[in-house]
């Protein structure tokens, strides 16, 4: 299975009817066949990075079902709409990802994504992309599953968790300029966001041991953005 990301670069008087246009049609055109679904549509949130910026995440099948995505926007009934699209924007990102062994997502029974919107209660994640040190992707894949992953879930069943890792990703080969992870991160405890970037990591979260630490052998560069869902979004 196949993850498109895509960071939008939202015109600011066109942010509604940006929204309005994968709402009220992207998502419910690909929920026609069992092909691809729309996952999430996020805003970064505002005070935390470049200003209407919108991510969205699409499942995709496999291969195929990629190649037929692409003609139906190159050519086909999506084109007008892509077109459309392309006036509501500066800019849009893409890269497509495929999941690391050890991510808690792997498939994504797509017939069961909704393709109506749904009002619900606004979620935020926390995604960080790392770029690994050349020559160190494979280890740092390993390594994070051994180490950051377990520490996570350590806390996580102790009730100490700030975020639960929902998935985890590498940029699918040919499709990036540099090979990248993505972390997929559900903030379970928002209240405590505060904390968090008010004050510098404690001393012992940088002991030899730890992720914070051991991991600069295998990457020191990552970025953190924090995500909220739109209300309607498929998954939250």
């Amino acid at each position: 299975m196949l993850f498109l990301h895509e960071t939008h670069q939202v015109i600011g008087r066109h942010e509604d009817a940006f929204e309005v246009a994968f709402r009220d049609e992207w998502m419910p055109t690909l929920g026609r066949d069992d092909s691809a679904r729309l996952l999430y549509f996020l805003h970064h949130a505002h005070g935390t990075g470049v200003s209407y910026n919108v991510i969205t995440i699409t499942a995709i099948r496999d291969g195929a079902a990629w190649e037929g995505l692409v003609r139906r926007i190159d050519g086909g009934n999506l084109a007008k709409w892509a077109e459309r699209v392309d006036g509501l924007r500066h800019d849009v990102t893409a890269k497509l990802l495929v999941p690391l062994r050890w991510s808690p997502l792997q498939q994504v029974d797509l017939a069961s994504v909704p393709t109506e919107p749904c009002e619900r209660e606004p979620s935020i994640f926390m995604e960080d992309t790392v770029w690994p040190y050349e020559g160190k992707l494979e280890e740092y894949v390993e390594r994070s599953g051994n180490h950051y992953a377990r520490e996570m879930a350590q806390r996580k069943e102790a009730g100490a968790a700030l975020l639960e890792i929902q998935a985890s990703f590498r940029t699918a080969f040919g499709s990036h300029k540099r090979r990248e992870i993505v972390l997929w991160q559900k903030l379970t405890k928002p209240k405590a966001l505060a904390p968090l970037v008010g004050r510098e990591v404690p001393a012992e979260y940088k002991l030899p041991g730890t992720w914070m630490n051991d991991a600069l052998e295998v990457r020191d560069r990552w970025e953190s953005k924090l995500l909220r869902t739109a209300s309607w979004s498929p998954l939250f």
